[in-house]
């Protein structure tokens, strides 16, 4: 196996870690029993809609690390793996701490970190900024979403 290869392969691999860590932490009755806007996306939706994120957000960072490498891709590359941690942080504050107001500090900081790696991205390769922009846009709809089941369900998870 060629090294361009094990590093499409790595960069994939560290998404998904990303996602598995997030997924240690599921919805839940708890989440079930919360009020949520009638604009709230049905359950189904949301496996393959980050596995696709999550793919091309590995496949960004590998376009990345290819066209600089570690050295040269070090500073687009290292926003990349923090706006991961804060990707992985989401889950275990909404889901795992019932606490939808610290994960909406998180989706901020998250929402933030998405979009300075785009803008790290576009410089070395704009077609890596470009794969980023879905999982963004996503981002930005799962902020209001969060947002508003934080007002809407005051009480003992110090949502408000």
């Amino acid at each position: 196996m060629g090294r361009s290869l094990l590093g499409l392969i790595g960069w994939i691999a560290l998404s998904f870690l990303a996602a598995a860590v997030g997924g240690l932490f599921r919805p839940g009755e708890w989440y079930l029993s919360l009020d949520r806007p009638a604009w709230t996306p049905p359950g189904w939706i949301f496996p393959p809609v980050w596995t696709a994120l999550y793919a091309t957000m590995g496949f960004a960072a590998w376009l990345v690390w290819k066209e600089r490498g570690w050295r040269a891709g070090a500073a687009p590359l290292a926003i990349f793996v923090v706006q991961l941690l804060f990707n992985a942080a989401w889950s275990w504050l909404f889901f795992g701490l019932h606490r939808p107001g610290l994960a909406l500090f998180d989706i901020v900081a998250l929402w933030i970190g998405i979009l300075a790696t785009v803008i790290a991205f576009w410089h070395v390769r704009p077609a890596a900024g470009a794969l980023l922009i879905p999982y963004l846009a996503w981002v930005s709809f799962a902020t209001f979403l969060n947002a508003e089941i934080w007002l809407r369900n005051p009480g003992p998870w110090g949502t408000r």
